[in-house]
């Protein structure tokens, strides 16, 4: 089940005036997938999670800027800097609206090539989790209060009930499979994201700490 996010609108409105829209956040909170519900006629979707992709965009950004025209969404763009300075020139080229969709998972590192080469022409997003509106289903601009207009659309949660939002968070993964047992998904998680990002972006070398004092980093 698709959870519609809130941000779709901003999204929409940003393309429409902006070159490029970036969209920052978490691993597994949707960006992609919200992208992909905004998506319009025409947009190539290139992701840098394939390893080959990912290797031609940092050796020979020109070239994947040949094979891959705009209007483009580029998903985890943080795994090649490379493409910043080419996308400058091709916006102040083309002059044209809507011509990046770019997320990432990175914002420090994200931030810094924006603010060198992208500066009024991004326009910066950041998606979190689902909020409690987005779960309840509430239509975009109504803030979710406990409120008793809200209490006679549906029974009133119980304990329990409330208990289970606060322990299954908010990743839309845990909701699209109500199976999913969220204490396996967060160890998973964890566990991804030590030895995915944190050691790519961090060039750690091993993610265990030794005894010994050695310097593992």
């Amino acid at each position: 089940m698709y959870y519609e996010r809130h941000l779709s609108l901003h999204i929409l409105k940003a393309s429409g005036t902006f070159p490029v829209v970036l969209l920052t956040g978490p691993r597994q909170v949707g960006k992609t997938t919200l992208f992909e519900h905004c998506l319009d006629e025409g947009r190539t979707i290139v992701s840098l999670d394939n390893p080959a992709i990912r290797a031609s965009a940092q050796r020979e950004p020109a070239i994947f800027f040949k094979t891959y025209e705009p209007p483009l969404l580029i998903d985890e763009v943080q795994y090649a800097p490379e493409l910043f300075p080419y996308i400058k020139m091709i916006v102040d080229k083309k002059k044209t609206r809507g011509l990046f969709w770019l997320t990432g998972s990175h914002v420090f590192r994200l931030m810094k090539n924006v603010s060198e080469s992208l500066a009024g022409r991004a326009a910066v997003m950041s998606l979190q989790g689902l909020s409690q509106g987005e779960k309840f289903l509430l239509p975009a601009g109504k803030p979710f209060t406990p409120s008793f207009a809200f209490q006679k659309s549906r029974p009133m949660l119980s304990i329990r009930e409330i208990y289970t939002l606060i322990w299954r968070g908010s990743f839309p993964g845990l909701y699209a499979d109500e199976n999913m047992e969220w204490f396996r998904f967060y160890d998973s998680y964890l566990s991804t994201y030590i030895e995915k990002d944190i050691r790519v972006f961090g060039n750690i070398r091993d993610e265990q700490l030794s005894g010994s004092g050695g310097n593992n980093f």
